[in-house]
């Protein structure tokens, strides 16, 4: 599945200002996300959390190691000014638009990389986290979140019951995730996933709340023309058929959580053609004969 990485930018940056107002989801997980650095001893100096958004994720890393250069990254020009707002004398924030398929970083620079709920947004997640293992020192940490295929299964299904391609991304399953993580070389992966379920007035409340946070249909092969009238009020009366409780409608989405660790030089990645070993020129200069 390919993205308009345009279309993604445009609208998380349209979405920037409001973001907080209606991404209750994204700070959920988040603070579920971050719970995990409890069972790590970490001393981090450099800190990048990709996909910032609007920079309380990055805030709160700085507030938890106040020694670090926490660095937010973000592909909507948007969201790294609203973190650049909250950047404070004595807690700096350093923001940085980029994409997170090029990652303009040194090599083995960042000892924390922190990502919640963006990596979904990416084409090539194996091709991503080679350049994560690229610039993470040997030792360094990964974490992330992101969203398995259960997620909005309820609109998924909805929309298929009136013959229509679903406006929802397809997500991948965490075992799928934790295989890459193995064949990039990181070490010690750990994978495992959660449900969050919330309730809605109605489609319209939801749809409305996942444009509000910039999470508009973006993939390549989306439909150009509008869903004719009676389509959508047929979506929207078989959702509430099948996933009404009381006066509202359900919605769920599939939370995956990961963890793995930077590998040290030399460690192998795996391809369809094999084990595929590098090391840099002062690793093997440094080596005794």
């Amino acid at each position: 599945m390919r993205f308009d990485r345009q279309r993604v930018a445009s609208a998380f940056g349209r979405a920037a200002v409001d973001y907080e107002q209606h991404a209750w989801l994204q700070r959920e997980v988040r603070a579920r996300l971050y719970e995990r650095l409890e069972h790590f001893s970490l001393s981090p100096q450099v800190i990048v959390d990709l996909g910032c958004g609007s920079g309380h994720g990055s805030a709160e890393l700085k507030r938890a190691y106040p020694r670090a250069c926490v660095i937010g990254m973000d592909l909507a020009a948007g969201m790294c000014v609203q973190t650049r707002k909250l950047s404070r004398w004595r807690r700096p924030l350093h923001a940085l638009q980029a994409d997170a398929m090029r990652l303009p970083l040194a090599a083995a620079s960042v000892d924390l990389m922190v990502s919640n709920l963006t990596l979904q947004w990416l084409d090539d997640l194996p091709a991503f986290l080679q350049r994560v293992r690229r610039v993470l020192k040997p030792g360094g940490l990964l974490l992330f979140s992101t969203f398995g295929p259960d997620t909005l299964q309820e609109l998924r299904q909805a929309w298929a019951s009136v013959g229509e391609q679903a406006r929802v991304s397809e997500f991948i399953d965490q075992h799928v995730i934790g295989d890459w993580l193995v064949n990039a070389g990181f070490s010690d992966p750990v994978m495992d996933c959660d449900r969050i379920t919330a309730n809605y007035a109605d489609v319209s409340s939801l749809m409305h709340e996942l444009k509000r946070i910039g999470a508009a249909n973006a993939r390549s092969d989306r439909p150009r023309q509008f869903t004719p009238r009676g389509k959508l009020l047929a979506m929207q009366q078989a959702y509430r058929e099948r996933f009404s409780q009381d006066s509202n409608i359900q919605a769920s989405w599939e939370v995956v959580y990961a963890t793995a660790i930077g590998p040290p030089p030399g460690q192998p990645i795996r391809t369809g053609s094999g084990e595929q070993v590098s090391f840099s020129v002062d690793h093997l200069l440094s080596r005794k004969p």
